[in-house]
C-alpha cells in the first residue's frame, strides 16, 4: 500500500513512541519536536512521489492522441513511465526498500541534530523505525476498512467529503489505530 500524507502524523507518532520506549535510545529533545521532524521527512518523501506522478501524467497527456490511436492501456503506460523516471526523482518504488531508506533518513537526521543518542548499532535503531512504518502500513488497511464499515452503520447519514464526515472518520480512525496499538 502506498503511504499518503494523511498517514504521516500517525506514523510519526508511532515512530516517536517506539523510540521513546526503546531501552537503548536516549531522547534528547521534546517528543513533539521529534514527531514534527519525522513527519516532515515522511512528507518530503511523499511529495517527491507526487511530483513524479504529476510529471508522468503530463508526459502521458502530451501523448494522448498516440495512446488513443494505439489503444494502449493508460494505467500500464503510467506505471512503466513511472518506473523509468523514478530514479531521476529519487523515488524508491519497492515499499520495503523505501521504508528502509526513510528509516535511514530519519535516523541520520535525529542523530545529526542531537534529538537522540543510542548505545547500539545504527541498524538496530533503523529496524525500530522501519518496523514502526511497516506495522502501521499493514494495520492501516484493516483499520480503514473497519472505520468505513462503522460509518455505513451510523444512524445519521454522513456524506463523504463533508466536514462532518471527515471529523467522524478521523475520530473513528484514531480509535481503531489505538485499539490496534498502531499509535
Amino acid at each position: 500500500m502506498r503511504m499518503k500524507t494523511h498517514h504521516t502524523p500517525y506514523i510519526s507518532r508511532r515512530i516517536t513512541r517506539d523510540l521513546l520506549t526503546c531501552e537503548f535510545v536516549e531522547i534528547r529533545k521534546e517528543k513533539h519536536s521529534i514527531e514534527a521532524q519525522v513527519e516532515r521527512i515522511l512528507d518530503e518523501d511523499i511529495d517527491k512521489e507526487y511530483d513524479l506522478d504529476e510529471k508522468v501524467d503530463n508526459i502521458l497527456d502530451e501523448q494522448e492522441e498516440e495512446i488513443e490511436f494505439h489503444n494502449a492501456d493508460r494505467r500500464q503506460l503510467f506505471w512503466m513511465t513511472k518506473k523509468r523516471l523514478a530514479n531521476d526523482f529519487g523515488v524508491i518504488l519497492n515499499n520495503e526498500d523505501r521504508f528502509s531508506d526513510i528509516a535511514h533518513q530519519i535516523l541520520d537526521y535525529l542523530w545529526d541534530e542531537d534529538y537522540i543518542h543510542y548505545r547500539c548499532s545504527d541498524n538496530q535503531i533503523k529496524n525500530v523505525i522501519f518496523a514502526s512504518i511497516d506495522q502501521f502500513m499493514k494495520g492501516f488497511e484493516e483499520a480503514d476498512s473497519d472505520v468505513l464499515a462503522k460509518l455505513k452503520t451510523y444512524k445519521r447519514k454522513l456524506i463523504p467529503g463533508t466536514e462532518d464526515y471527515d471529523v467522524v472518520y478521523h475520530r473513528l480512525y484514531e480509535e481503531e489505530l489505538i485499539k490496534r496499538g498502531l499509535i
